[in-house]
């Protein structure tokens, strides 16, 4: 536990809120977090900047039928380590599931990164991706999912800042 000598005067270390780190082990912790997760703007801004990434979408048939996001490839969980031919050695790969509360994308960046492949983990999965209004398809075609203003600016505000995702 940090000590009041550990952090700035003032600053408690702790509260209500639980004890706080001393902040060299915070950010360690976060670097390490940034080392193995990502998020949707992330990931469509590095598609864009023109980056190649390989964003493996792990979910079912019926689930990819229903909604993907348009640059993904389709690699069930279930089939990822017997597939891993179809991957790209030399591309990262993101990987991505249903949504927060699915951990399918963290059991197949496991999997992964255990077969020796650099990997990161799409947070917020597929339900992010969509309700951030990046591209999304389905089995009849391009899907049009309206920005969600409680997860990314809206398009008229974006419009306002070329380039903005999340502003964050």
């Amino acid at each position: 536990m940090s000590t009041s000598a550990d952090l700035a005067p003032g600053i408690p270390t702790s509260s209500l809120l639980g004890p706080f780190a001393e902040p060299s082990a915070t950010a360690a912790h976060f670097a390490a977090r940034l080392a193995v997760e990502t998020d949707p703007s992330d990931v469509a801004a590095a598609i864009e900047a023109g980056e190649r990434v390989q964003l493996v979408d792990v979910r079912g048939r019926a689930a990819w039928n229903q909604g993907h996001a348009a640059s993904a490839v389709h690699i069930p969980r279930a089939e990822l380590l017997d597939r891993l031919d179809e991957l790209d050695p030399a591309l990262p790969i993101v990987v991505m599931c249903w949504g927060p509360a699915c951990n399918g994308g963290a059991k197949a960046a496991h999997a992964l990164a255990s077969a020796g492949w650099p990997v990161k983990e799409l947070l917020g999965g597929f339900e992010y991706w969509a309700r951030e209004g990046l591209p999304v398809e389905s089995a009849e075609g391009h899907v049009h999912r309206a920005v969600d203003p409680l997860t990314a600016p809206v398009p008229a505000a974006a419009a306002a800042v070329e380039g903005i995702r999340c502003d964050c």
